[in-house]
């Protein structure tokens, strides 16, 4: 099965010609993916990687810039953050439409991750939510991509955590 998805990363400081770093990729693996390397310093993967699972794929993806660029840092996986538009697009609807569902039913909509002048939520809750009302057709491997790359960009964060801190606060905003 053929899987849909996108990795960030911020290069090493070297001084590499950014069309060595595609050339690496390329005989790294990543020739199933398009390069975006536009804003200096940083690197982008639209990937459509054919794999038996979602995280297999994912993964795959990324031993191989690894391999490709060893000092690379990841920057995100997607999709996993996303606005409304983003969801409206993803399933072929306005962002109007999308916000109307939202505050239609506010109460079981999913909590977003960040709400403020730009409200982002992690996809694959957005997803199951939609797709337990019925009315969207959402594909089982879009949900999984969207699992996955929340997971790579939690464990990505993980390694911040205190564990002081965290069971200071298990049970407060868990």
């Amino acid at each position: 099965m053929e899987y849909e998805f996108e990795l960030k990363f911020k290069l090493p400081a070297d001084e590499v010609d950014p069309a060595e770093w595609v050339e690496r990729l390329g005989e790294a693996g990543c020739d199933d993916a398009l390069i975006g390397i536009g804003q200096p310093g940083r690197i982008a993967l639209r990937f459509d990687r054919e794999a038996d699972s979602a995280k297999q794929a994912l993964v795959s993806a990324l031993e191989d810039v690894k391999k490709a660029i060893p000092g690379a840092t990841l920057i995100e996986a997607g999709p996993d953050l996303v606005g409304l538009t983003d969801v409206a697009e993803m399933l072929g609807m306005t962002r109007q439409n999308m916000r109307k569902l939202m505050l239609t039913h506010a109460e079981s909509f999913p909590a977003p991750v960040h709400e403020g002048s730009t409200t982002v939520w992690h996809l694959e809750p957005v997803l199951l939510w939609l797709r337990s009302r019925g009315d969207y057709r959402i594909e089982q491997r879009q949900i999984d991509v969207a699992h996955i790359a929340m997971q790579i960009n939690l464990t990505k964060e993980a390694h911040r955590i205190e564990l002081p801190v965290q069971r200071e606060l298990r049970g407060l905003v868990i």
